[in-house]
């Protein structure tokens, strides 16, 4: 009975047990399956070396009651086990041998580790401060804001792109082989000029004994070369190398070479330097200096776009100010929860049936990085505060919306690099943060001197001296004659060409005449159509003396050069663009400045003027001949005529005149006169200029004139009448008692025939009738006309021709074309003038006479139709011809466009 007493005991006790484990937690539970064999003690053993796990040592809890990981509080009873009694069973020893307990059975679970998690939740969840918890989420969000903030402007669409674009041409600056060879000629040049202000200061010295420091003599044949010239010799025979010249050919080396020179020792005794050749140009290929082209346009464009605006400017001032506000409002907020920040604190987990105890002291898992982590954030962030202020006072306090080449100019000669306004002033001021080289280079494409020497390099190649001469034409003159059309600058070697005599530039954008000019000896005439020449002083003088015809085409009187008024020997001055109305030019150069032009005897004027300035007379002196075609323009006041007494040709075309002008009576000395291209309805005044007792030409074609009244017969002297293209009908029988007419050109108007009177001209040289209703001319013409030597009747109405041509010995020129004549008469074989092409008629017409005539005839017979050469064609005013040489200057423009 006891037996089974006390067996029954320990079951109740072993499913009490078994029980309290069950309850610790319904998702951790501990099966203890015992077998029917087992005794009593074995189950016992088990369950206490279960307990002993579950506090993490053998046999139950440690003797301090700590569970790893936590400071543990005992409950309010003093029990650390759920047994009643105050003190652990303890079993003897010697009642179970270890040799005789079966090894445990069973599932593991960890009760521990999960009791630690389940503890280390509660306490994050309950008991860590919010600020501790999301401390590093805050961390990271504001580090992505900062980040996001500082390169806003390498993102943002106004100003990544031009800020890609300037990145973009800053590398084609620093890989183009134009950038070495600028910044070496310009280290050189700057070399030179540094020697040259070293002799100039030096003061001179003595020459030295032999027994002395020997003088060194340093030769350079370019600018890349880096060997020893010759040995020189003294008398005595003893011989000195010289040394190598340091080379500047590119940048790293200039910049070496500088530093060098400034850390060497100066030598007691100086040595004199003799430089030979200071440059030798090393050309780039077609390819490189089109691409160095290319790269000049581009930095323009770049440049003007860049300038306008100052967006990238803006928007770095303000993500700094924002990124500063953010580091201001983060310290702002994060100082004062610093007491706040906590990793040990007090959790209760209020699970004591779990873990046995009702209070832990918990310490964050990372406490002691955390707490790192939370003074290296502040500390950066507090850096990363006065960086920000640092930029804003170098923003305030730097005019980064400006930028000069100041120390680049001291480094490398760049003088004429514009300063920089905007954008780009502010890129460079940033690049100059990075590297200033590379600015140094950039400054080469911003360089017009720099641009000058490309397109000089480019020009020497493609404009050789054995291209222009090629080029080179001979007028009908005799004269050899140039033309350059739409050339960046002269090439060099126009100033090789000593025996051009004219030069015609057209659309030039650069033209400038050095002293090389004096090469040109032959120069006398010269044409600038659109192109703005400049004259170095040095090659002013030369122009002065040889210079004696000068054509200027323009679109405003201010692009006229100033240097013209100083040309002294000239002798024909051609002005052909828009000339106000007010003293006949523009503000900046006016027509009475040319009384500096001593020896000018010519003056031609194409624009639009209303009046003749009185100026022009004072400023002319010398003028002899005056024309204006005024493009449609009327001339209203003519009042500046009365003063150029001493002209002797005035041309008046497309003015508008009704009347002749009264002006007229005072050129007593007047020759010729042509007011062709007008509006005269009536001639009237021509009694009025009967004092004008030398005139002999007198030019009304292409005007208005229905009657020529018998005034015309006080011209006495009238040796040239052209009343082509009017509305006359008659002629008046005054017209025939100028005995000293030599050429009447009536075409163009209404006759319907020739009066007879005609005859009484016989000093008559070329009759020009074409283009009226001519039926017949008279037989007198015929008789008394023998100087007639030009005759054109073509475009009329003949049909027959008077056999008293015959008579006509000396007649050269004959046009008989678009008549009604149905033969030729046999006597033009009488005209022996007539032989080499002077007939021009029908082919079927000309076949009609017979053989012998068209043999004498036909070598050189041209058909209706078709032009002749230009040494048989007719010199008729009422047909004009310009040979092909005439018409090159004005077809050069076009066939460009």
């Amino acid at each position: 009975m006891t037996l089974h007493s006390s067996d029954r005991r320990r079951e109740r006790e072993k499913n009490k047990r078994a029980s309290y484990l069950a309850g610790l937690s319904a998702q951790h539970v501990f099966l203890v399956r015992a077998g029917a064999s087992e005794s009593a003690s074995e189950q016992i053993q088990t369950f206490e070396a279960l307990v002993g796990g579950l506090h993490g040592l053998p046999g139950g809890p440690d003797a301090d009651g700590v569970c790893p990981g936590f400071h543990h509080s005992p409950t309010p009873d003093g029990d650390v086990a759920p047994n009643p009694s105050s003190k652990p069973q303890t079993h003897p020893s010697h009642n179970i041998s270890p040799d005789v307990l079966p090894p445990p059975r069973g599932r593991k679970t960890q009760l521990v580790y999960q009791q630690y998690i389940y503890i280390s939740q509660v306490c994050y969840h309950e008991a860590l401060p919010l600020c501790s918890r999301f401390f590093p989420y805050m961390a990271l969000l504001q580090t992505l804001v900062l980040v996001a903030s500082g390169s806003f402007w390498l993102h943002f669409p106004h100003t990544s792109a031009r800020i890609e674009h300037f990145l973009a041409i800053l590398a084609k600056c620093c890989e183009s082989p134009w950038t070495s060879q600028a910044l070496s000629h310009a280290a050189q040049q700057e070399n030179i000029k540094e020697k040259e202000l070293m002799d100039e200061r030096r003061p001179p010295k003595p020459v030295p004994p032999l027994s002395s420091t020997p003088v060194i003599y340093i030769r350079q044949s370019s600018m890349d070369s880096g060997t020893e010239s010759p040995l020189l010799k003294r008398s005595d025979g003893v011989s000195f190398a010289t040394p190598p010249s340091p080379c500047p050919s590119n940048l790293s080396c200039n910049s070496s070479m500088s530093s060098m020179s400034n850390n060497s020792q100066v030598p007691s005794v100086k040595p004199a330097v003799m430089v030979d050749s200071p440059r030798q140009v090393i050309s780039l290929d077609k390819s490189d200096g089109e691409q160095a082209r290319a790269l000049f346009e581009r930095v323009r464009k770049f440049r003007s776009h860049s300038e306008i605006s100052d967006v990238i400017y803006k928007v770095y001032l303000a993500q700094t100010i924002f990124k500063l506000l953010m580091v201001v409002l983060i310290v702002s907020y994060t100082i004062p929860l610093l007491s706040y920040f906590s990793f040990t604190h007090t959790c209760h987990p209020e699970e004591q049936a779990l873990v046995g105890y009702s209070t832990f002291e918990c310490i964050h898992v990372i406490s002691t990085l955390m707490r790192k982590l939370l003074v290296a954030y502040l500390t950066l962030l507090g850096l990363y505060g006065l960086l920000n202020i640092y930029t804003l006072s170098w923003i305030f306090h730097s005019s980064l919306r400006q930028y000069s080449f100041h120390s680049l100019r001291d480094l490398c000669s760049l003088t004429d690099v514009p300063d920089l306004k905007n954008d780009l002033a502010f890129l460079l001021h940033m690049l100059d943060q990075y590297d200033p080289l590379l600015a140094q280079r950039l400054s080469v494409f911003l360089s017009p001197v720099s641009e000058s020497r490309l397109m000089e390099e480019n020009l020497e190649r493609r404009w050789g001296e054995e291209k222009l001469r090629e080029m080179i034409s001979v007028d009908t003159d005799g004269c050899s004659r140039l033309q350059l059309v739409a050339l960046p600058r002269l090439p060099p070697a126009l100033f090789t060409l000593s025996q051009l005599k004219v030069l015609q530039l057209e659309l030039i954008t650069d033209a400038r005449f050095t002293a090389q000019v004096a090469n040109m000896a032959a120069l006398r005439e010269l044409h600038l159509y659109h192109c703005t020449a400049a004259v170095d002083p040095s090659a002013l003088g030369i122009l002065q003396e040889r210079l004696e015809v000068l054509h200027l085409t323009f679109t405003q009187a201010s692009e006229i050069p100033s240097w013209v008024l100083s040309l002294r020997s000239l002798h024909e001055l051609h002005l052909c663009g828009s000339l106000s109305s007010e003293g006949g030019v523009g503000r900046s150069w006016a027509l009475g400045s040319l009384r500096q032009l001593r020896h000018l005897r010519m003056l031609v004027i194409r624009g639009r003027l209303q009046r003749i300035p009185g100026e022009l007379c004072e400023a002319a002196v010398s003028l002899v001949k005056l024309e204006i075609y005024n493009e449609g323009t009327r001339l209203l006041v003519l009042t500046g005529l009365k003063r150029m007494v001493d002209l002797t040709e005035l041309l008046l075309q497309d003015c508008q005149l009704e009347r002749l002008p009264s002006a007229l009576l005072a050129l007593t000395n007047l020759r010729t006169l042509d007011l062709q291209h007008n509006n005269l309805r009536t001639l009237e005044e021509l009694l009025t200029l009967a004092h004008l007792r030398r005139l002999s030409s007198l030019r009304l074609a292409y005007n208005r004139v229905l009657v020529l009244p018998n005034s015309v017969g006080v011209l006495r002297g009238l040796e040239l009448l052209d009343l082509s293209n009017n509305q006359l009908r008659s002629l008046p029988p005054a017209l025939f008692s100028l005995r000293h007419l030599r050429r009447l050109l009536l075409a163009g108007n209404l006759f319907e025939e020739l009066p007879a009177e005609v005859k009484a001209l016989q000093l008559l040289t070329e009759l020009d009738l074409s283009g009226n209703r001519l039926e017949n001319l008279p037989h007198e013409l015929f008789i008394s006309c023998l100087e007639l030597r030009t005759l054109n009747v073509a475009q009329n109405s003949l049909s027959s021709l008077p056999k008293g041509i015959a008579a006509l010995s000396h007649l050269s020129k004959l046009d008989l074309r678009s008549n009604s004549l149905e033969e030729l008469p046999h006597e033009l074989g009488c005209c022996s003038a007539l032989h080499g092409g002077g007939l021009l008629v029908e082919e079927w017409l000309f076949l009609s006479l017979p053989p012998q005539i068209r043999d004498f005839l036909s070598h050189t017979f041209s058909p209706s139709g078709k032009h002749l050469e230009d040494h048989i064609r007719p010199e008729s005013d009422s047909f004009p011809y310009f040979s092909p040489t005439q018409w090159s200057f004005s077809s050069a423009l076009e066939s460009q466009i």
